[in-house]
């Protein structure tokens, strides 16, 4: 009788739980260049390091630290309906950096987390380009983060992706320190359609076949949806130099009933008033209340409505205010006032007319 002659075992490596390395450093070389191009003059290290290095810009004199984190929500599962992820890489750096230029803040450094069940190098560095391209406009430097595959904890083919954002103002010029002023007006300035707010909601109208396909001008409406969030740090520092700005509010998640608040002081109020025909993007958002049936306060809670950024400035200072913008082709308008006022409950009213 033949004696048995065991199987010999296999030797595991990673790969085989679904981590692959080798991917990871395909992908490092493929985004490198691109990346490189972001370093400011005060980077000291290079992508790769186990830690980023940075001097503090010589030219502000009593620097203070900022720092805000944000993702882009469930925008990503428009990008991969539409095969589509050159444009949510730019969301991510637009969500932190326009956060951050709310205290008056220059952007410096920015750090992304990509986490996925299975590494797809073409779609991350789709991505992750697309996060360089947001930091040549924000003028900050990408000087890393974690690329992450968790097998068997993710849906197949999905991702999720995350900013870390640091910038630096000097303490004298910190914008907000006081909140917006009893006579300030309120400027704001044009979105570039929906940002990366309230996708979840767009993302029920839109179940209904063909409705993403739908075209406004010569865009369809998943195009129109990943538009890319519009970048303020140009304007904003621009701004600040030529202008006394009491308080910036970025109307991101929430929309205005919950941002708006965050700049008042406790013995003021807000009345805003406008029409969505204002703003270059009004045709998404009346598309979207039409679809959706939507009530005003539900779109005022939930989208920027065309408003991406509004401004508190003395009213002595709108008309220069205004001018600027318009010189850097942004489209701005007074929407509405700060008030003084003992109030209760609601700091805001707004009407969308």
């Amino acid at each position: 009788m033949t004696a048995k002659v065991p199987k010999e075992k296999k030797n595991l490596t990673y790969k085989d739980s679904g981590v692959d390395v080798e991917a990871g450093y395909d992908l490092i070389k493929k985004i490198g260049p691109l990346v490189k191009k972001t370093n400011r003059k005060e980077i000291l290290s290079n992508v790769g390091s186990f830690a980023a290095l940075s001097r503090l810009p010589k030219h502000i004199k009593n620097p203070i630290l900022v720092t805000c984190t944000d993702g882009v929500g469930t925008k990503i599962e428009i990008a991969k309906e539409l095969g589509d992820f050159s444009t949510i890489g730019i969301d991510l750096v637009a969500m932190c950096v326009n956060d951050l230029i709310t205290c008056g803040a220059e952007p410096l450094l920015f750090l992304d987390y990509y986490v996925t069940d299975r590494l797809n190098v073409d779609t991350a560095s789709e991505v992750i380009n697309g996060i360089a391209k947001g930091c040549l406009e924000a003028k900050c430097s990408l000087v890393g983060g974690e690329t992450a595959e968790h097998p068997d904890t993710f849906p197949l083919e999905s991702f999720d992706i995350a900013g870390f954002s640091l910038g630096i103002v000097d303490e004298k010029k910190i914008i907000g320190k006081e909140s917006a002023k009893g006579d300030d007006v309120l400027i704001g300035l044009a979105s570039s359609g929906a940002h990366s707010n309230g996708f979840s909601l767009i993302r029920k109208i839109i179940e209904k076949p063909g409705l993403i396909n739908e075209k406004i001008d010569d865009l369809t409406i998943g195009q129109k949806l990943l538009t890319p969030t519009k970048i303020y740090v140009e304007e904003v520092m621009k701004l600040k130099e030529e202008i006394n700005i009491s308080a910036i509010s970025h109307i991101t998640g929430g929309g205005f009933y919950e941002n708006i608040p965050r700049i008042l002081a406790k013995d003021s109020i807000a009345k805003i008033e406008f029409s969505l025909e204002d703003w270059p993007s009004f045709k998404l958002f009346e598309w979207i209340k039409s679809k959706g049936n939507i009530t005003d306060k539900e779109m005022l809670s939930t989208f920027n409505c065309g408003v991406g950024m509004i401004l508190a400035v003395a009213q002595k200072d709108a008309k220069k205010t205004l001018k600027l913008l318009d010189e850097m082709k942004v489209t701005s308008k007074i929407i509405g006032k700060i008030e003084q006022k003992n109030r209760r409950d609601n700091p805001i009213e707004i009407k969308i007319n």
